[in-house]
């Protein structure tokens, strides 16, 4: 069963919503509706606020109307709840729960949020432990990448992270595997990246009229069949490091979506690697006001940690 609601709202964004992304502040009105129809419906224009067509990383103020547009939401009797092993898992991995912060170590194959082809994500998980009034997703990561997601436990502290992840602030860093003998030491890629669809696949492409991003790799165990890398990264674009590391030739191993299939064998079948190698590990956050430094480390799987030393055998 579902709910339609015919008649078009106008809301006027509320204190507690000042400053969030319009995308954000629509899933909370619109319980039920997947992610990726949002989406639809800011691109289509049936959004507006104060008038104005709007983008999804546009941010609400207190006090602008914001026109919803009739949609079609799940009830709850037929909202699906998570598989009590995946809620299970998932506390598993908490790294740190605070008064602001509830940060985990995501698996690979699991999204930051359901769309298309997951059911589940992160914070609907989180959300189906019934533990906090608030919370929500700080930054996203790859579905297939493994490591550090924060997730903020109220606005304030969801603020303090977006600003200084997007502005520069964060000290962000993986571990990836990068294909192909490496020659030298670390190297830094500046390359602007634009992101496009391929085949119904989003895709980023180095692109002189693209968004600044700055990658820097730095090799710390090297092989014949490439090296894992630290990689820090200045900015946060789509798929950064995978676009980055096939710009200079080396792709990052397991990667369906960059690099060739001949770039990728050797390490998938020396290695025995079955999974995109790339997991966040580090993740830094200065003071701010009201805020202490947050450090969080996670190491590197142990799956991924055998490829390597298959690898340096090999």
């Amino acid at each position: 069963m579902s709910n339609h609601d015919s008649q078009v709202r106008h809301v006027v964004v509320a204190q507690e919503n000042d400053g969030q992304r319009i995308d954000n502040y629509l899933l909370s009105l619109l319980p039920g509706v997947p992610r990726s129809h949002v989406y639809r419906l800011l691109r289509s224009g049936q959004v507006r606020v104060d008038g104005a067509r709007a983008k999804p990383s546009r941010r609400v103020h207190l006090g602008e109307t914001v026109r919803v547009p009739p949609v079609r939401t799940a009830t709850r009797s037929t909202t699906r709840r998570p598989p009590d092993d995946l809620l299970r898992r998932l506390r598993e991995r908490i790294l740190l729960d605070d008064a602001h912060y509830l940060v985990l170590d995501k698996p690979a194959g699991l999204p930051a949020h359901a769309g298309t082809g997951a059911d589940f994500g992160v914070i609907e998980v989180v959300r189906a432990w019934e533990r906090y009034p608030y919370v929500e997703l700080a930054h996203r990561l790859d579905r297939d990448t493994s490591g550090i997601i924060v997730l903020a436990k109220s606005r304030p502290a969801l603020l303090r992270a977006q600003q200084a992840m997007g502005g520069g602030g964060a000290d962000k860093r993986y571990l990836a595997f990068c294909v192909g003998p490496w020659r030298g030491g670390p190297r830094e890629v500046t390359s602007a990246l634009r992101v496009q669809r391929e085949s119904g696949q989003k895709r980023a492409r180095t692109a002189e009229d693209g968004k600044a991003a700055v990658s820097e790799f730095i090799p710390t165990t090297c092989t014949r069949y490439g090296a894992l890398c630290e990689v820090r990264i200045g900015t946060g674009r789509m798929h950064q490091i995978r676009a980055h590391a096939e710009s200079i030739g080396h792709p990052v191993a397991g990667d369906r979506n960059y690099g060739t299939r001949e770039q990728h064998a050797p390490v998938r079948e020396k290695g025995g690697l079955r999974r995109l190698f790339l997991h966040a590990h580090r993740l830094r956050l200065p003071t701010a006001e009201g805020f202490d430094t947050l450090a969080i480390e996670s190491p590197l799987p142990e799956e991924l940690r055998a490829v390597v030393t298959r690898l340096e055998g090999g």
